[in-house]
């Protein structure tokens, strides 16, 4: 069961990530914004809007690859703490 839920986080963070990108192409809502919210467009690309008119537009995609290196990285540490070891021999226990 804990690795369903952790799947189930990562999954939900890739996707937010793939989301700020300017990879998201999908329009799963309408032009006024997902729940009615203007600042969440169905085009996706937020991270290129927060940076539009900046000295760090061109950089976007750098920002977002390390980003999304370090958010992985940390789920990861994260998820290492939780785990538990088996008591009698040390290994991680699922």
């Amino acid at each position: 069961m804990r690795r369903v839920i952790s799947l189930f986080i990562v999954t939900l963070v890739a996707v937010n990530l793939f989301y700020i990108s300017r990879f998201w192409y999908l329009a799963l809502w309408p032009r006024s914004g997902l729940f009615g919210i203007e600042q969440l467009p169905p085009q996706g690309g937020l991270l290129a809007r927060w940076l539009r008119q900046t000295d760090l537009a061109p950089l976007e995609l750098l920002i977002w690859a390390v980003a999304g290196f370090l958010i992985l990285t940390y789920l990861q540490k994260l998820f290492d703490r939780f785990k538990r070891d088996d008591p009698e021999t040390g290994e991680p226990h699922d």
